[in-house]
């Protein structure tokens, strides 16, 4: 039997422009060198060696239901109102009613996107950032459109000039992340005032990730979407517990909003999935009860680590980099022609001592053409020890790379 010519299958473009994670994209790389032997300091990806809190641990050690069931669509309600209990204790005035909790902090970015704005739409979000957003707008058939900042300038937001310059009829909303992903810079309450004039006058929508709250230094002080005045209608902050707790695998994160239609939709959108994770909301719930010494203690670690890392980056010839106020990450400009392709030779070609570096190549977080690349993204996610040792073998690999400039 002769079969008929067939259709070629072509997938649609929201698959085929669908971004590469920068930060997992050197993994075949790092796989291939440890299988040679080397040791790989994984400054690359955002996870923490700190350990998760053991009131987090036993939660999930004594769950012991006959039947692991389906939860609220919102997330569980003991656990909506200990986290709006923990939000006003922040001066963050919610209530559980407000508070939808998703599965993982990507799941309330793409929520967000997905209830305020429609296909064609666009976003604007300060450069460089997070580089799933880049991913979830696809998803959400959203451009992205970048507004500059400037390593010089800590990474700050530009003149309310420039953002405006960027606005148009299809424009629907502002994303940002503060303390940042990827810069560790924390926004200040006028730049913040000055986001919230904006998107008032222009009729915007504020997403702001505030994932990384808990770790802000040096004295800066941590100004959240809410704590600004006006934005009831407007607002909707991102949380998570990954960072919070070192806690990436509990799957948990959540939005807050006081806008009545917003939340309906996002409820919708918690139905189509049924429910977040049961137990690990559970676990989540018991995370809220850790003491404060513990996350105080993490917070003067984080701090401890990115001082001995950025002295000994900023030792380093040719290297260019700025002192964070928060989260755990860093940009940094290398002296070689193109960072990414450093990052691959350090996985393929280079080791001192039997040890090499992974890093985050800076250019997958911008969308403008040709931006960052020569910058990587530096997670200081491990011991000082560790620390030291990977910018001793990143500085001996800068030194033997034949593309330095």
């Amino acid at each position: 039997m002769s079969l008929r010519p067939q259709r070629t299958l072509q997938l649609p473009e929201r698959a085929r422009s669908m971004p590469a994670s920068p930060i997992r994209k050197l993994v075949p790389f790092a796989e291939r060198a440890r299988a040679r032997g080397i040791h790989i300091h994984h400054l690359n990806i955002g996870q923490p060696d700190i350990e998760t809190p053991r009131e987090m641990l036993e939660a999930y050690r004594g769950y012991d239901e006959k039947v692991l069931a389906y939860g609220h669509s919102a997330g569980l309600r003991e656990y909506r109102e200990a986290l709006a209990r923990y939000y006003v204790e922040q001066s963050i005035q919610v209530t559980a009613d407000e508070i939808l909790v998703t599965t993982g902090g990507s799941e309330a970015v793409l929520f967000a996107l997905l209830a305020v704005c429609q296909p064609g739409d666009n976003i604007l979000v300060p450069e460089p950032l997070y580089t799933n957003y880049l991913g979830f707008a696809v998803m959400a058939g959203v451009e992205v459109r970048p507004i500059p900042t400037r390593g010089d300038d800590g990474f700050h937001l530009p003149a309310r000039a420039v953002i405006e310059a960027r606005i148009d009829e299809r424009s629907r909303a502002f994303l940002y992340s503060s303390p940042g992903n990827p810069t560790g810079t924390v926004f200040g309450r006028e730049e913040l005032l000055m986001l919230r004039d904006v998107a008032l006058e222009h009729g915007l929508f504020i997403i702001a990730d505030e994932v990384y709250r808990e770790f802000v230094y040096g004295g800066d002080i941590h100004t959240s979407l809410f704590h600004l005045d006006g934005l009831t209608e407007r607002g909707i902050i991102v949380d998570s517990v990954s960072k919070r707790y070192s806690a990436c695998g509990a799957r948990v994160g959540c939005l807050l909003t006081r806008n009545e239609q917003v939340f309906d939709t996002l409820l919708r959108f918690g139905q189509a999935r049924l429910c977040p994770p049961t137990v690990d909301q559970l676990a989540a719930l018991a995370a809220l009860g850790t003491p404060s010494a513990w996350l105080a203690e993490t917070r003067r670690e984080y701090q401890a680590r990115r001082d001995v890392l950025v002295d000994a980056l900023q030792a380093i010839p040719g290297l260019r980099c700025t002192r964070p106020s928060g989260a755990f990450y860093l940009m940094a400009e290398l002296p070689v022609d193109d960072a990414g392709r450093f990052c691959q030779w350090l996985l393929e070609s280079f080791d001192l001592d039997g040890r090499s570096v992974m890093m985050a190549p800076g250019d997958g977080f911008y969308v403008t053409a040709d931006a960052g690349r020569r910058e990587v993204r530096i997670a200081y996610v491990l011991r000082r020890e560790d620390l030291l040792d990977a910018v001793r073998v990143l500085a001996a690999g800068l030194e033997a790379y034949p593309n330095r400039t």
